[in-house]
């Protein structure tokens, strides 16, 4: 799990990068090709915005984290309204207990991405609505007006909880910061070398430039990781089965 940790910012983005940068270090070490340039500038360029992202995606994190508590603090209070009432049978308990927890589960499913299709959420969230249509002797105005306003709360949090998983951080931002990340090892080897002593070691070089430029895909590789925050993928994702319905 440790190894995992810290093998997570690495993919194939990563050795892309690097081997730009190694690429880059040697034909300007080889044409002595270097430049004064001001390198506060690669920091307004590429770091701003990852920060940016980065922010972002953990605000949206967040979001997501506050509206499956409310989900699912809501449907339990759904359960307890239905459970104390002392006209409905056990069995119409027990079967909206059922229907609650396939709510709880058919929202799993979507944000785990095992399907796109919300019908099922949907059948199963306008049920609730149904069985207190059908079962109006048992169920008060009172219980009732009580089980639409939690429910509210539950159709709420899903449509959150749904809009935050559709849209993410900025698209074109995360675009623009993968391209100059590409393109930062052609502006900034030249200028280390530039900066550099005349007798500095090519090593030197090679290994500031790689270092450098594996910071940067690593960081952008922590914010791709935060945008898919249900896939379960990621170190840092939501553990959906904490926020399942159990009744």
């Amino acid at each position: 799990m440790h190894m995992r940790k810290y093998l997570q910012i690495i993919n194939i983005r990563t050795f892309q990068v690097l081997l730009i940068c190694l690429a880059t270090s040697f034909f300007v070490i080889q044409y002595d090709i270097k430049y004064n340039y001001d390198l506060t500038v690669i920091s307004i360029a590429i770091i701003f915005p990852l920060v940016f992202t980065i922010r972002a995606a953990f605000r949206r994190r967040e979001k997501a984290l506050e509206h499956l508590s409310r989900f699912k603090a809501s449907l339990q209070i759904v359960h307890y309204c239905f459970q104390r009432s002392k006209k409905l049978e056990e069995a119409k308990k027990m079967a909206v207990k059922e229907n609650l927890a396939r709510i709880s589960e058919a929202l799993h499913i979507l944000l785990s991405k095992h399907t796109q299709d919300q019908t099922e959420l949907r059948i199963n969230l306008t049920a609730v609505f149904q069985f207190i249509q059908d079962n109006k002797e048992e169920v008060s105005s009172s219980e009732a007006m009580k089980i639409f306003r939690f429910m509210k709360d539950v159709h709420t949090s899903t449509e959150n909880i749904l809009a935050i998983d559709t849209h993410r951080t900025p698209i074109s931002l995360r675009a623009y910061c993968r391209v100059f990340i590409y393109f930062f090892p052609l502006i900034y080897t030249p200028a280390l070398l530039h900066r550099l002593e005349h007798h500095t070691p090519d090593w030197v070089v090679y290994s500031l430039s790689m270092i450098t430029g594996f910071i940067l895909i690593s960081l952008f590789n922590v914010q791709d990781e935060m945008e898919h925050p249900f896939d379960q993928h990621g170190l840092d994702d939501i553990q959906l089965d904490g926020f399942k319905f159990t009744g």
